[in-house]
């Protein structure tokens, strides 16, 4: 006879769930409704006509961005993590333990490896001070072409956030690398102790290497080299496995460029089910367009409204501001 007041095993999700507490530290990073900064995108004005006509943003996989240790930096202190067997029988208690969750984790990352990390992408904007109508200069000239593009600023407080969406929104942190390898292993360690409090069955022990390894690759994503400080960056990431229905596929394309064939998300600002709310459009998010120091002139500023006239968009003409920036422009250049 069953025993009718026995409590029914966990479910995945709700094993994963025991470990809430150890996200608490890194949900910091994610912008909630009392930290809605404008946010600024530098871009090329060719860029900014084709943003402005079709209300697609480009997403770049952070594998082919400036920082060259970008995401890899924090796996790779996973790995070397999880190479270790005495630090997995701190968490399992044992060999046979330890080898679950050494085998676990290394499953999720050759997945994430060879399926995963390369349609993951982020799109990257600066945090802008609201009487700023110049810009900034260093951003300028590292992605507003020398000061001869543009800046779309952006109101986050005007986005509502879905939580299922496989889109997330997150402050980036900067940090040295010593700093980056101290907070990993505080992450891990705090792992360690909940893994063993928590004494999962062995066949439910693989879920604690799966929260491992979300918990490095979410920090890897929201955590930059500290000679990037000054971008004071914000990101809109990608996570293909929350994609489960795969609602984002069909903008997974690519761009060939300077540096060849490079993997795009191409996404149209817009409401999606499960993506974006309803009330989402390039119309009620866009606050400001700046123009580049380069693109100052009064001549310069009609040349931008005509082209808003041509692409009809002649409504966006009242959100131009030109950059005072006394920058020289360089020889050639032009629009």
């Amino acid at each position: 006879m069953s025993d009718q007041n026995s409590t029914p095993p966990l479910n995945d999700q709700q094993v994963v769930a025991l470990f809430n507490p150890l996200f608490g530290g890194l949900e910091k990073t994610h912008t909630n409704d009392s930290v809605r900064p404008l946010l600024a995108h530098y871009t090329s004005i060719r860029v900014m006509e084709n943003i402005l006509q079709s209300s697609e943003i480009w997403f770049s996989n952070p594998l082919f961005m400036n920082d060259l240790q970008e995401m890899r930096f924090g796996l790779n202190e996973g790995t070397r993590f999880f190479s270790n067997v005495e630090h997995l029988k701190k968490a399992g208690g044992n060999d046979a333990r330890a080898d679950i969750l050494q085998r676990a984790y290394f499953h999720y990352f050759n997945h994430f490896d060879e399926q995963q990390a390369f349609d993951t992408y982020i799109f990257c904007l600066t945090e802008h001070a609201p009487d700023n109508n110049d810009g900034l200069l260093s951003m300028w000239r590292g992605y507003g072409q020398h000061g001869n593009g543009a800046a779309l600023v952006f109101d986050s407080s005007k986005i509502t956030v879905v939580p299922e969406s496989p889109l997330l929104f997150a402050k980036v942190s900067y940090v040295t690398d010593a700093q980056r390898v101290g907070q990993v292993q505080g992450i891990l360690e705090n792992w360690i102790e909940l893994t063993l409090k928590l004494d999962l069955p062995p066949d439910r022990l693989h879920l604690a290497s799966y929260v491992a390894f979300t918990l490095i690759k979410s920090h890897a994503l929201v955590t930059k080299h500290a000679g990037f400080s000054e971008e004071n960056e914000w990101r809109v990431i990608y996570v293909p496995e929350r994609d489960a229905k795969g609602v984002l596929k069909q903008f997974l394309k690519y761009h060939i460029g300077e540096r060849g064939v490079e993997p795009k998300l191409k996404y149209t600002i817009g409401h999606m089910p499960g993506v974006s709310a309803n009330d989402l459009a390039l119309e009620g998010i866009l606050e400001r367009i700046i123009l580049g120091p380069s693109h100052s002139s009064p001549l310069a500023k009609r040349s931008v409204e005509r082209l808003l006239d041509n692409i009809g968009k002649s409504h966006f003409k009242t959100l131009l501001r030109a950059s005072g920036i006394p920058l020289r422009p360089n020889s050639g250049s032009s629009f």
